[in-house]
């Protein structure tokens, strides 16, 4: 079983009106600096409503991406820098991460659910951003990850992950 079949990327429902957040760092690329990102992020996200569902999903994503500018945009130099911005409305979540690498091509990340890559390491951040967010889009040359989940207004249930169309 693949992540879409536990929790299908999508859209979230929201009940009341959210005055839009929007944050914008340039932080060093080393985990430690990488928490106040996602710790203000989460609480954007909390203030909104969003629920548990949302918040994971973003976290999850946001998490996966700046381990892979640390990881392989800046093969683990502390020295570089990542630029993050984040946006959470009533609508939509758009979150964007670009290292300062020379970028990859989408393409060639092996499918990590095919039978001859289970053992293969790489290419499950990706994979997992793709499950959880409603878009994903490495943005050429490949050194910035644009992310975004749509909030679903018609569920008055609140928190939960549809399919998008």
């Amino acid at each position: 079983m693949f992540f879409s079949d536990v929790l299908p990327k999508g859209a979230i429902a929201v009940s009341e009106p959210f005055t839009p957040w929007r944050g914008q760092w340039r932080i060093r690329g080393e985990r430690q600096s990488c928490l106040p990102v996602i710790e203000q992020t989460q609480r954007a996200i909390e203030a909104a409503g969003l629920g548990q569902t949302v918040a994971f999903a973003v976290r999850l994503a946001l998490e996966e991406a700046l381990t892979n500018a640390i990881r392989h945009g800046h093969a683990g130099d502390p020295s570089l820098e990542i630029k993050v911005e984040a946006t959470v409305d009533a609508s939509e979540i758009v979150l964007s991460v670009e290292d300062i690498g020379s970028g990859f091509d989408p393409g060639a990340v092996p499918d990590p659910t095919a039978a001859e890559n289970l053992t293969i390491a790489s290419g499950r951040g990706l994979a997992l951003m793709r499950a959880f967010m409603t878009e994903v889009e490495v943005v050429p040359p490949g050194n910035r990850i644009l992310m975004r989940l749509v909030v679903d207004q018609g569920d008055t249930e609140g928190g939960s992950l549809e399919e998008s169309g």
